[in-house]
């Protein structure tokens, strides 16, 4: 196997988005996207109790992408304006096609907050070619047992293929562009490649642990580190320095001009501006608080 090339490291930097601070690998000063993925945000662990719930977001519109929240620990209440109400646990993920408009509210459930516990996540923003920006929204949650799952020859390594193709191994996640999301969790001294398509730009998050990139006289990646890689190749190594985390993605880059404000991804500034009329219109339908 050719193993694709490193084009960067990139920081994993705190923001504040107004109650929470979180982590924010994808927009940087240095990365401003990874075509087709507009946003990355690693929020937690948090302490979540009663007295104490700054996670909790009320109904909000989103319009022209597919915001996608892989979550890691505790629980999330999930509503929209389709109908749709889920509880997304450990593990499980929770993908929306926003499309021409949805709104949705998000936050610990009730029980989980009561009882109080830790909640960590992703939430990526997967751009939609300009075509299906305005086709239905759309909502999709898979539990974590119902995923597929790739094993490494010394079987500590397991990946579990959210959506994509993985050694002809598919995950249940349905795309609308051609997509890879892995979830890769490795214990120490697990040694694995990991195969995409020399079409798609990749990049791998770090959760936590450790982890050696492309054999030991390449790159070790320490905890919250985000590696893009060069279209050169057809996958990467990884070996594990300690039980890790990992989050891969790759895509087929839209390579269209992009548009965002607040919570809309388009192509030109006056769609984003019939974007804010549609919502304050009810064009994007109605939740309650």
């Amino acid at each position: 196997m050719k193993l694709n090339t490193i084009k960067r490291v990139g920081r994993s930097d705190f923001v504040n988005m107004g109650p929470i601070r979180l982590r924010q690998p994808i927009p940087t000063k240095d990365i401003d996207m990874i075509d087709p993925f507009i946003l990355l945000h690693h929020y937690g662990p948090y302490t979540i109790t009663p007295e104490r719930n700054p996670f909790d977001l009320g109904p909000h519109p989103h319009r022209g992408f597919e915001p996608v929240t892989f979550l890691f620990q505790g629980e999330q209440m999930h509503r929209d304006s389709l109908g749709n109400e889920s509880v997304v646990k450990a593990g499980d993920v929770q993908w929306t096609t926003a499309g021409r408009g949805i709104i949705h509210a998000e936050g610990p459930h009730k029980d989980f907050v009561q009882k109080g516990g830790t909640i960590e996540g992703i939430q990526l923003w997967l751009n939609l070619p300009q075509e299906k920006k305005m086709m239905q929204p759309n909502y999709q949650h898979a539990k974590h047992e119902d995923f597929n799952i790739i094993y490494s020859e010394d079987k500590k390594v397991e990946t579990r293929i959210v959506a994509g193709e993985l050694q002809s191994t598919y995950g249940k996640i349905g795309t609308q562009t051609p997509v890879n999301a892995f979830i890769i969790d490795a214990k120490a001294n697990g040694v694995d490649d990991i195969v995409f398509s020399s079409k798609h730009q990749g990049l791998l998050y770090l959760i936590k642990g450790r982890v050696t990139i492309n054999g030991t006289t390449s790159l070790e990646l320490n905890e919250n580190q985000l590696v893009e890689f060069n279209q050169d190749g057809d996958g990467f190594n990884i070996e594990a320095g300690q039980d890790s985390l990992l989050l891969f993605l790759s895509g087929e880059p839209l390579k269209e001009e992009v548009a965002t404000y607040g919570p809309y991804v388009m192509n030109t500034q006056t769609e984003l501006l019939e974007a804010m009329r549609d919502y304050q219109m009810g064009k994007m339908g109605f939740l309650p608080a």
